[in-house]
């Protein structure tokens, strides 16, 4: 009876997607409303272990990564985050508590991110706290998000990714590749050719792209170059995998939003051009989430000269 609970549970928890590559498991991020989202977990299984692909940002996603490892009986060997970004790093302390050998692939961006928008964040967040305003999730996150920035040392990589190339990652030869000035300024992204599965993190964000930190044309040449590897399916950083088919339709729209952007067109018109070209990404009952994000990053980031400028540096 245990044990067919347990197997039940880790069905709930870390579904295989359909057609998901062999030794390739989701588990999903969430962004309910009035919470700060989780990005998605991709475990992938190595000859050493687990290889954790992002941890999430609350507790109870953690966990979930936590009792898929004990479900397996196999210890997590190595962990990647794709990017810098709070809801892809905060389980990083507890799995390398859990995990203390298991290294850490990353990009160098987080040092930036600490002194600079993270630092930024948290004067904000504390500055609300202290007016009273806060309900008492949102009280909960800041105070969660702080504790995790009060820990440095597990958001930093043991081992730096500072170019693409191949490697050895607990094991298995993974294509370990690194866009600049992207989504973030340092984005890794993995490209497993025996599987056919690219692990994009943020690079792809199913229903709007988040562009809080993101330099838009490096972000378009980031997805050129996913585009010529040879996938079959792709994990992004939040939504359902993908076919390469919905990548290239995604791909599409993302490229359609920043080209209207430029132009003359409205913001309105550059809005429903997305939610036409992006439709199949859209839950139902999100378009209203998905306008004002849209609508956020088109006054703040896509038609703001210093906007487009400030995450390009190089």
């Amino acid at each position: 009876m245990a044990r067919w609970l347990i197997t039940a549970a880790l069905a709930v928890l870390a579904a295989p997607a359909a057609g998901s590559p062999a030794g390739y498991m989701l588990i999903p991020g969430s962004f309910a409303p009035g919470r700060q989202p989780d990005g998605n977990t991709v475990v992938i299984d190595a000859p050493a272990g687990l290889i954790v692909v992002d941890t999430g940002r609350h507790p109870e996603h953690r966990a979930k990564i936590l009792a898929y490892a004990k479900a397996r009986r196999r210890p997590v060997a190595a962990i990647v985050n794709s990017h810098w970004h709070l809801d892809h790093t905060g389980g990083n302390a507890a799995l390398r508590s859990a995990f203390p050998r298991a290294p850490l692939y990353a990009s160098r961006a987080m040092e930036g991110a600490l002194t600079g928008f993270l630092a930024n964040s948290r004067r904000q967040a504390e500055a609300f706290l202290a007016s009273g305003r806060a309900n008492p999730a949102q009280a909960e996150e800041m105070r969660g998000d702080f504790a995790t920035m009060d820990a440095p040392a597990a958001l930093r990589a043991s081992v730096p990714v500072t170019q693409s190339r191949l490697r050895r990652v607990a094991g298995r030869l993974l294509h370990v590749n690194l866009a600049r000035n992207a989504a973030t300024a340092g984005d890794v992204w993995l490209y497993d050719d025996a599987a056919g599965a690219v692990v994009a993190g943020d690079l792809v964000v199913a229903a709007v792209p988040f562009l809080d930190t993101a330099c838009p044309e490096g972000w378009r040449r980031a997805l050129g170059d996913i585009a010529r590897t040879r996938f079959r399916t792709l994990y992004p950083g939040h939504g359902a995998p993908m076919t390469r088919a919905q990548f290239d339709r995604w791909r599409a729209a993302f490229g359609n939003l920043l080209d209207c952007s430029a132009g003359r067109r409205s913001d309105a018109e550059c809005k429903g051009g997305w939610m036409r070209d992006a439709a199949a990404f859209v839950p139902r009952g999100e378009e209203g989430r998905v306008d004002g994000l849209l609508d956020y990053y088109l006054k703040t980031r896509l038609r703001s000269a210093a906007g487009r400028r400030e995450y390009c540096a190089t």
